[in-house]
């Protein structure tokens, strides 16, 4: 695909249709990168982006699950305190 740089300001820039946007998962930032005379944009994640939706599925699914056991494995214990 093909785009034309424009002027913005005393800067240069590109329109980026919106399914692209979507495709990479791009929101309002991106990382940009330069590599080898090549112009790298990656999506920019914030740290836990998505855990309030995934709390609010679970408490609404009822899924409290733990990912760690309620009891411990004693024979691993064990295995941790042996010196």
């Amino acid at each position: 695909m093909r785009v034309d740089v424009v002027k913005v300001g005393n800067s240069r820039g590109i329109r980026l249709p919106a399914a692209v946007l979507k495709q990479c998962g791009i929101g309002t930032t991106v990382e940009l990168e330069v590599q080898n005379n090549r112009i790298i944009l990656k999506p920019v994640h914030t740290p836990r982006q998505g855990w309030a939706l995934a709390f609010k599925r679970m408490a609404q699914v009822g899924d409290d699950q733990l990912l760690i056991p309620d009891e411990l494995d004693h024979e691993l214990l064990e295995e941790w305190n042996a010196d």
